[in-house]
């Protein structure tokens, strides 16, 4: 009877053991983003030197519900705002505030979410930032960047806000490129459905 208990609760940590690791796997499938990528400079006033925007920075990538993006600043702020605050730089009644230098912040739903700098005449000056994250909440995501420059607005089929240029947030944000996916993808998938598969083996042959 002792020997029957063992073996059960084995089967049991073998079980679980199975379950934390799948979950991990698909946690793993979400990606931090840091923002600014390549440009090196983190969140910070535009002084004219930079080779390109904040908002052509995130178009070149495609965001998914659990992604993370992280700012990295100092004596700033980033601050979340509506459509219409982010058109007019307004920073008085942010949606949310944060000043901690170094600020992660996780997608939560699809849509489009908005950044502007808290310091006076940063965001009129282009440090502010319009983010769109996906539907789709799956593992497969397209690739990090793309070499071509940032399209115009009439390049874009009807969606939802992006940044006219002029502060102005317009109607006019469409779909991108379709997606495609890479090899750190393709390595996370693939391991979860060994993953997987190990699972149903392991369990069939113990019961």
């Amino acid at each position: 009877m002792a020997s029957n208990s063992a073996t059960k609760d084995r089967k049991i940590h073998l079980i679980c053991t199975f379950l934390f690791i799948s979950i991990s796997i698909i946690h793993v499938s979400c990606f931090e983003y840091v923002v600014g990528g390549d440009r090196g400079k983190g969140w910070l006033k535009p002084d004219g030197s930079e080779t390109e925007t904040y908002n052509e920075w995130a178009e070149q990538h495609r965001f998914h519900i659990g992604d993370t993006i992280r700012f990295k600043y100092s004596k700033d702020s980033v601050l979340v705002v509506d459509s219409e605050d982010y058109g007019n730089c307004n920073g008085t009644r942010p949606v949310a505030k944060f000043e901690d230098g170094n600020t992660v912040f996780e997608f939560d739903r699809s849509g489009f979410f908005f950044f502007i700098s808290g310091k006076p005449g940063h965001c009129e000056a282009g440090q502010k930032m319009i983010i769109r994250v996906m539907v789709q909440s799956g593992v497969q995501h397209p690739p990090a960047r793309s070499p071509s420059p940032s399209p115009s607005p009439l390049a874009h089929g009807p969606d939802t806000a992006r940044d006219g240029g002029d502060g102005s947030v317009i109607d006019s944000w469409g779909p991108g490129p379709g997606p495609a996916v890479n090899s750190t993808v393709m390595l996370s998938v693939t391991s979860y459905l060994m993953t997987l598969f190990l699972g149903v083996v392991i369990v069939l042959y113990l019961f």
